[in-house]
């Protein structure tokens, strides 16, 4: 991260953020944007420069992000309150439980990139899509590796299906990669990069701040890359906004995301509404919509698939969060019954 003296305002406060202080706060108060977040320790900067911040378990109950904003005592370094989020990208666990892993917060913008080459996959930029649109930020796709193949308009044909989306075709080692960008990248603005490992996104990192972010080329077999980022982190960008770098993730799970998934698939969503019945499974039902505009030709069945995919994956998740909690609360009262049954054993 650069160290360089910054602003509020060039860190991308705005009056979003002001309207939460209160006149106290103003006065007694000092905000900090986070830049890092470790286990027990936070990297933050604000208008004095950048702050070490140890996690309280206020903040560790709260989750942090990379992105958050929080107010700590003008002479000290303890957090006391965590801003409201303006934007917040999250996806669900690798693990059995379905808990969300928070990726980045307060951005304006999701670069969501992929290159032109076998790790091009529309399924999986339609999920990240979704990510986008549940945390209502602007998605914009970069497809990287253009000067590498014979014939980019194949992967730029490809993304047309993705709708109501904008693409730009990089080479993320040009010059003018910063000026292609620039328009989502100015002072007060913040990205999040996305993308499977190997794509492109340290290289794209290293072009749009001037650092030297670690990169590794792509195995030749398969055009699948290896991690070279390891922890999300908050950069300044040449053209004056801020870039927020993450692993890149191959296994990206939803988590309570149906009106997403629906805004990436409108014109399927939309179509579903007018089907003969409200719990049409769209497979053989009479009066079925969707299965009527395949048969004309004007619907993919392929999209179709993958919609319904990731709808029932989102069922899924929600039913597992509804059991997890409810796993809690079982837990929860079983210990409290313990604890009274051994209070009331020590009264005897």
């Amino acid at each position: 991260m650069n160290n360089e003296t910054v602003t509020l305002a060039d860190l991308g406060w705005s009056a979003f953020y002001q309207s939460q202080l209160s006149n106290e706060e103003v006065e007694e108060q000092r905000a900090l944007r986070v830049t890092e977040v470790h286990r027990n320790s936070l990297e933050t900067l604000g208008a004095d420069g950048p702050v070490r911040v140890a996690v309280n378990s206020m903040m560790a109950e709260h989750g942090m992000a990379v992105g958050d904003w929080i107010l700590t005592p003008r002479d000290s370094a303890q957090c006391e309150r965590v801003l409201d989020r303006k934007s917040l990208i999250r996806r669900g666990s690798a693990g059995l439980e379905a808990v969300a892993q928070l990726i980045a917060a307060n951005i304006d913008t999701l670069f969501i990139v992929s290159s032109c080459n076998a790790d091009f996959n529309i399924a999986r930029l339609e999920r990240y899509l979704a990510l986008a649109h549940q945390a209502e930020v602007e998605p914009v796709v970069v497809l990287t590796k253009a000067d590498m193949c014979d014939d980019p308009s194949v992967y730029i044909e490809k993304a047309r299906e993705l709708q109501n989306v904008q693409t730009i075709t990089i080479d993320a080692t040009a010059g003018d990669t910063v000026a292609h960008l620039a328009p989502w990248c100015g002072i007060g603005q913040t990205v999040a990069l996305v993308g499977s490992s190997g794509v492109g996104k340290s290289t794209i990192t290293n072009t749009m701040t001037g650092l030297d972010i670690l990169t590794r080329d792509i195995r030749e077999d398969d055009a699948k890359g290896v991690h070279t980022t390891t922890a999300r982190s908050m950069y300044r960008m040449v053209s004056g906004g801020w870039l927020i770098d993450t692993p890149g993730m191959r296994a990206l799970r939803l988590v309570d995301a149906r009106e997403a998934v629906d805004a990436v698939f409108e014109d399927i969503s939309d179509l579903a509404l007018t089907c003969k019945f409200n719990d049409c499974a769209h497979e053989s039902e009479p009066g079925c919509a969707i299965l009527a505009a395949v048969a004309a030709g004007d619907l993919d069945e392929a999209r179709i698939e993958r919609w319904q995919k990731l709808v029932r994956e989102d069922n899924h998740a929600g039913e597992t969060i509804a059991e997890t909690r409810a796993r809690y609360r079982k837990i929860h009262k079983e210990n409290r019954l313990g604890q009274d049954i051994r209070r009331s054993k020590k009264g005897k």
